[in-house]
């Protein structure tokens, strides 16, 4: 099975806490004080100081607001809004891209906002992502890396099952501090040894 337009069909995925669905308006415009968190610009390594990460507007600009629109037309990558369903409200954004066809691989990034932290949603998101790649693909190793000083992150790949693979050093600088970025990644046979255990 080739991996060419793996995505083109955007899914809205159920579960006990969150639903990805593609972005509507409204979880674009909640996506701007989310993208503006000094937390998730911290985490994400998009600014290098604490002072950046403390002065974003909440409002997104018209460049990253036509991005989010243009999500659900691209077929090499599925970019999904992470709602709360006590709120119907946008908390995050669940993200597979950088598809590598050869290799049978992509990777993986979530955010999650403040109002999506510490509730399971993230976690649940992770799986459920993972979930429908596995079922609905042949990709075969699905990647990600976290810096070392978001161990809340860390810990939530872990639990969903993501394998430790090593350390880029150094790979950030913050606040004239270098931090090493954790690489992880999940491959089928992981999925399907979970899956089994369940």
């Amino acid at each position: 099975m080739t991996l060419t337009g793996i995505f083109a069909i955007k899914p809205t995925i159920e579960g006990g806490r969150a639903t990805l669905r593609p972005f509507t308006p409204a979880d674009i415009q909640a996506m701007g004080s989310i993208l503006a968190d000094p937390e998730i610009l911290r985490f994400t390594g998009s600014v290098h100081t604490t002072a950046e990460a403390g002065s974003r507007s909440p409002r997104l600009d018209e460049a990253t607001r036509r991005w989010y629109e243009t999500r659900a037309d691209q077929a090499d990558r599925l970019d999904l809004a992470v709602v709360d369903r006590v709120t119907n409200m946008c908390v995050g954004e669940v993200v597979l891209n950088d598809v590598n066809e050869p290799n049978d691989a992509c990777n993986f990034r979530i955010l999650m906002g403040p109002h999506g932290r510490d509730r399971g949603i993230g976690s649940e998101a992770t799986r459920m992502v993972l979930d429908h790649a596995f079922r609905t693909t042949s990709l075969n190793r699905i990647e990600l890396d976290a810096y070392v000083f978001n161990p809340r992150a860390l810990h939530v790949y872990e639990q969903c099952g993501f394998v430790y693979e090593g350390r880029r050093r150094a790979a950030l600088k913050f606040d004239a501090e270098y931090v090493d970025a954790i690489v992880m990644s999940m491959l089928r046979s992981d999925w399907e040894q979970g899956i089994s255990r369940q």
